[in-house]
């Protein structure tokens, strides 16, 4: 696949999936503009990008704050850019039982994973539109798909990057903009890894493939459909998760 001359945008690139994205579209030849909370993360994201045909550049990002999105969005747009692709990466959760969440909580995983994603989308939309092209990649979770005990309030919110992206790719369609959801199933990332050790053991076990995802095996299903060879793709969701969900 080859994204030469394209503006990618990838948020959560500062590790895990996200940082396995944004090096997988510089390696293709795209010029990346990531964002993240995580500034330590990203100097690392952008030192192991050295030598890759493609451009890297970030920006801090601040998912919990429409401002902060919108600044991100016009950084890019008053250099006189425009995303061909926008990758919603980013994700948060910590598990442990719904009955256990505080409102607190429950506001920060849905303000991450789902109003992040949402208000990303929206920000760099307009020239999208006026280009009459693009691609829009979210990342949900197969917690959406099929849900997950001790992440309710996540799957949740990645069901609803689901709904938000079958819409948008309807209202989306006469632009010439696709939009597709890829739904991991566990990743080996520093996300999993934070879950208590009786869950990501539990998790492993029920993978038909028994193992975890790399990170730049969930990079490959967002590069997929991104690219021209999904051109005729819209509207879908794919599960990348070793037969752990098989819908």
């Amino acid at each position: 696949m080859d994204f030469t001359g394209k503006t990618v945008v990838v948020t959560g690139g500062s590790s895990g999936i996200g940082r396995a994205t944004v090096h997988a579209f510089a390696k293709a030849g795209g010029n990346v503009y990531f964002g993240d909370i995580n500034e330590k993360g990203a100097d690392e994201t952008i030192a192991q990008a050295k030598g890759l045909p493609g451009k890297v550049a970030f920006r801090k990002l601040d998912l919990e704050k429409a401002a902060s999105i919108t600044e991100f969005a016009k950084a890019l747009h008053d250099q006189g850019g425009k995303a061909d692709v926008v990758a919603n990466v980013a994700g948060w959760d910590v598990g442990e039982p719904f009955v256990k969440n505080t409102p607190e909580f429950m506001d920060k995983v849905i303000a991450i994973n789902l109003m992040g994603c949402i208000r990303v989308t929206r920000a760099f939309l307009d020239p999208m539109i006026e280009a009459q092209s693009g691609a829009i990649v979210n990342v949900s979770s197969d917690a959406g798909r099929v849900g997950s005990s001790g992440e309710t309030v996540y799957s949740g919110a990645k069901g609803g990057i689901i709904g938000f992206t079958k819409s948008l790719a309807r209202e989306m369609a006469r632009y010439q903009i696709r939009a597709n959801v890829i739904a991991p199933g566990p990743t080996d990332t520093p996300l999993f890894r934070a879950q208590p050790e009786k869950l990501q053991a539990a998790l492993i076990r029920a993978i038909p493939l028994r193992r975890l995802a790399q990170p730049a095996e969930i990079a490959d299903g967002i590069m997929f459909f991104a690219s021209d060879r999904a051109r005729y793709i819209t509207g879908q969701v794919l599960s990348v998760s070793g037969g752990l969900t098989m819908v």
